[in-house]
């Protein structure tokens, strides 16, 4: 089935190897940024890649040509009030057309040789954890701004993108949790991030900001549940 190889190439294309230059300039030149093409050339390869067969050619065309088209409209009609709309838009067009090709050739099977169906399934669910899964969250709850709390009542210095890396570790440390079976290291888990990173909020009695940290952190939770879930199924 092509489905996962194409998704899997979608992922690292979109999210994992599309810099926040390459965003920046996208949205500030549209059509005219260089970008936008070596981000439509990366989708191209890396579909004609993880597809690995010489006679589907063809599809890795279709999807970088409706990646461009998909992309182009985004950036052209999007705005400070509407890019959270249309970054939920884009996502399904480009997962629309990758299920459509994936229905018409069904009959293909490909990776057989290489990784094990269920591997790969995995491989893909880990990496929809990390950035994609990041990025989903900060789409989410920015329409909520977090209350900035003052320097005296709260320790504000922290490492350069921690935040976006601890979460990343969760996801993934729940998503092998339940696909070993073993639900108490998910409970842990909430356990010791409940220790570490609200104590430091309710010192700063910020109600806002605690239920702002709160809702990221569930929604982070319940991704990762959910695709151990689907995984496993």
């Amino acid at each position: 089935m092509i489905f996962i190889p194409l998704i899997l190439a979608h992922l690292l294309g979109d999210f994992l190897l599309q810099p926040n230059s390459w965003v920046a300039d996208k949205e500030r030149k549209k059509a005219g940024s260089i970008y936008l093409y070596l981000h439509v050339l990366v989708h191209t390869v890396f579909s004609f890649v993880f597809l690995w067969d010489l006679n589907l050619w063809w599809i890795a065309v279709i999807i970088g040509v409706t990646h461009f088209l998909i992309d182009w409209i985004k950036l052209s009609f999007q705005n400070h009030k509407t890019k959270r709309t249309w970054f939920f838009v884009d996502q399904l067009l480009h997962v629309a057309v990758i299920s459509v090709l994936s229905v018409i050739y069904f009959p293909y099977f490909r990776w057989e040789d290489f990784f094990n169906p269920e591997n790969l399934k995995l491989l893909t669910a880990a990496v929809f954890l990390t950035v994609p899964s990041s990025i989903l969250i900060k789409t989410l709850i920015s329409i909520w701004t977090p209350v900035t709390v003052e320097h005296s009542k709260l320790q504000t210095e922290s490492l350069v993108n921690a935040g976006k890396y601890i979460g990343i570790l969760e996801r993934l440390l729940v998503f092998v949790f339940i696909v070993v079976n073993h639900w108490e290291g998910v409970g842990f888990m909430i356990a010791a991030k409940s220790v570490f990173r609200f104590s430091d909020l309710a010192e700063a009695k910020q109600r806002k900001l605690t239920e702002y940290v709160l809702i990221g952190t569930l929604l982070s939770f319940g991704i990762a549940v959910i695709t151990g879930i689907l995984v496993k199924i």
